[in-house]
């Protein structure tokens, strides 16, 4: 059965850090591209960061460009949300789901394969 269960949300001060975990199992991780996408109160769901199956590309929304970095430890079949200067607009119930792509970033929700349950970021003004 595939997993992807997230952890490392919680309440933070604006300005403040978090790291995002998002963990894989029965899967064969190095074949799927992994996406970040958060859902905010009242809004749709965004992609927020992407990362090549193999981790040579990333590509991340505009609003967080310089603040979050995704990685990847395929090793521990876990992908890594670091988020800097965290604004009260990030908050929202973070996501990371799968997508059998090995090469490209693909960011359409609706091509991925699997979904974590989410965990909820609030950021503090």
């Amino acid at each position: 059965e595939v997993q992807l269960v997230e952890s490392g949300g919680g309440l933070v001060q604006a300005g403040g850090s978090l790291k995002l975990s998002c963990a894989a199992s029965g899967l064969t991780f190095t074949d799927y591209q992994i996406g970040w996408f958060r859902r905010a109160p009242g809004k749709d769901r965004e992609g927020v960061a992407f990362i090549e199956s193999d981790g040579a590309n990333t590509h991340y929304t505009d609003s967080v460009k310089g603040r979050f970095a995704v990685s990847r430890d395929n090793a521990k079949n876990t992908v890594y949300l670091q988020m800097n200067n965290l604004k009260p607009e990030d908050t929202a119930v973070y996501y990371c789901a799968a997508y059998l792509l090995h090469r490209g970033i693909a960011t359409a929700a609706s091509l991925y394969n699997y979904w974590g349950q989410g965990t909820q970021v609030t950021v503090s003004s």
